[in-house]
């Protein structure tokens, strides 16, 4: 029995008794109690229903209290403040939560969700002009460990990179390339303003020196051209695959920008939304608030986004004639849709939040109210030193690359601390404690838990193989699990598919990095506790019984890390 999972369906059923309402008692809430002096759990149900029936809350609690206080698992129950009801769980209803996770893995684990919705993530989808900072580890992170959770709660999941290969900066990274390429054949060459004048880029040259030769520059300028842009971001695309994979992040798909065009899905698209009257002849009205002294206000194609919450009418047009970024993705959400996407994810950076709304418009637009669409926005990373903020600078040694980053700490330690904060607030990364080994650093101070948790196992085989002959059979009372630390750290386990749940609802990865961390924490004070007085130890030596019922608490932790870790995308670690 999962006691978040049992108490939500007797509120449901309750409710259903009370008020016939089935379907207002599944957007109610039931969190764990702050503190011991409200109870283990509450729940706002009453407040709910009290909103919706125009009657006193307290009332709608104390109906819910008299049905709920029969139920088995219920020591008590109090209303409090406005009307939030507060659960006392029995001992035991908890203690058989350790059995749960250790004989019913696969079952405790579980969580209902719609397994008919296809899920859509697009995140990362860097320019290929050249290598990926930090910051796009942030969101690749992100969404890489969130499209991880909804795979693991049932969801069909495509892990998508939009490739932007279409438009100026690829016919400028073409440009650089071609003046690397005569660099590479013995020119003296310089590369103008506005173009990529990094050294990554002088590889690129060498490489097509030893492929082509001095032919390309014999070829027409066009051909030329095509050659060496297709050559250049190919080149930049494996580069930043390989930073991603170095990082264990895959995607299921890469989708060229530019195949858009050549299929004429973009054509497509507009005659479609013209003929659906969302796009028409107009001028767009200079931004409010700001003077400018040339505002482009011929007359061009608009999207009616303003339809749909967007700020203003969206150009599918540039001045030039050619499209517009926007009129691609356009193109691209209807494409993801028509391969049978119902919701669609975008992960965006710090330097895309203006594009919130006018995505979420394309996707009313073209969803029509049958797919559902979010953007998540993930904030900058600001590396730190003890606390203090480091300036990042190739020429100063300083590094801001993905890869320079990862080669310096490793990817367990970069998945983990891009998740140390809420994906829309900036992140401190901190280069000296993450290799610390101290409570100071998470991640080892996690896999630190998981590592101790073997320990005691291997431990008490050697001292005490009776104990641990009688755990491995599962001959375990649990009963005996009722110090007040030790019915907390198995509320906390109890959390763990909560937490899940959670992660999923709300799109927050986070949430399992902090779980763990309390997690470990409330395990290390117990082991702490052991140092100083030998009761708190889970191996005692004159106590077979309380050492066989400790070591089954100590698997359910490790295996409870070990499940949030995997999620996370980190191996958890076996000996330090």
């Amino acid at each position: 029995m999962n006691i978040f999972n049992q108490l939500k369906q007797d509120i449901i059923a309750a409710s259903q008794q009370l008020y016939n309402d089935q379907e207002i008692a599944n957007i109610a809430t039931i969190e764990m109690s702050k503190d011991n002096f409200n109870g283990d759990l509450s729940s706002n149900i009453a407040m709910i229903i009290a909103a919706k029936e125009n009657v006193p809350s307290r009332t709608v609690a104390l109906k819910f209290k008299e049905i709920l206080i029969t139920l088995p698992y219920i020591a008590s129950i109090e209303i409090a403040g406005p009307g939030f009801i507060n659960f006392t769980i029995k001992a035991e209803s908890w203690q058989v939560a350790i059995k749960n996770i250790l004989q019913h893995e696969e079952k405790f684990f579980e969580i209902d969700v719609d397994q008919n919705k296809n899920i859509n993530i697009e995140y990362v989808s860097a320019n290929p002009t050249g290598p990926m900072h930090i910051g796009h580890a942030r969101g690749a992170v992100y969404g890489d460990v969130l499209a991880r959770i909804l795979q693991k709660v049932g969801y069909n999941v495509t892990k998508e990179y939009y490739v932007n290969d279409a438009g100026s900066q690829i016919n400028d990274l073409a440009s650089t390339v071609l003046l690397r390429y005569r660099e590479a054949l013995g020119e003296k060459i310089t590369i103008p303003v506005g173009l990529y004048p990094g050294e990554y880029l002088i590889p690129v040259g060498q490489v097509l020196v030893k492929e082509y030769g001095n032919k390309l520059l014999a070829m027409d300028e066009a051909e030329r051209f095509k050659i060496v842009k297709n050559f250049a971001v190919k080149k930049m695309l494996d580069l930043n695959r390989k930073d991603l994979e170095e990082l264990g992040i895959k995607h299921d798909l890469f989708f060229s920008e530019q195949s858009l065009h050549d299929k004429g899905a973009i054509e497509a698209i507009v005659k479609l939304l013209t003929n659906m009257g969302l796009i028409y002849e107009g001028t767009l009205p200079a931004p409010k608030g700001k003077i400018y002294e040339k505002w482009d206000n011929r007359v061009q194609k608009l999207f009616k986004s303003t339809n749909y919450g967007d700020s203003q009418d969206r150009p599918i047009e540039k001045a030039d004639g050619s499209w517009s970024y926007f009129a691609s993705d356009l193109a691209y959400a209807k494409d993801k849709i028509d391969r049978g996407a119902n919701h669609l994810i975008y992960i965006l950076g710090a330097d895309h939040s203006g594009y919130v709304k006018r995505i979420e418009a394309i996707v009313k637009a073209l969803g029509k109210e049958q797919v559902k669409v979010d953007v998540k926005i993930c904030q900058l990373v600001n590396f730190v030193e003890n606390g203090v903020p480091v300036k990042m600078s190739k020429r100063l040694g300083s590094f801001a690359s993905v890869q320079d980053v990862n080669h310096e700490v490793g990817k367990d330690i970069i998945r983990f601390m891009m998740l140390t904060r809420q994906n829309d607030k900036p992140l401190d990364f901190d280069l000296v404690k993450v290799k610390e080994q101290s409570r100071e650093n998470p991640i080892f101070y996690v896999q630190y838990a998981h590592v101790r948790t073997i320990s005691i196992l291997s431990k008490a085989m050697e001292l005490m193989p009776e104990s641990y002959s009688a755990f491995e059979a599962g001959i375990y009372d649990l009963s005996l699990l009722s110090s007040e630390e030790e019915i907390e750290i198995i509320k906390l386990l109890s959390a763990w598919t909560k937490t899940l749940e959670a992660s999923t609802k709300y799109f927050e990865p986070h949430r399992i990095a902090f779980y763990l961390i309390n997690l470990a924490s409330k395990f290390h004070s117990i082991w702490n506790f052991g140092k100083e007085n030998s009761d708190y130890r889970f191996v005692i030596g004159n106590n077979k019984e309380l050492t066989t019922a400790r070591l089954a608490l100590a698997k359910a932790i490790q295996k409870v890390i070990a499940s949030g870790l995997e999620v996370i995308g980190i191996e958890p670690m076996k000996k330090m």
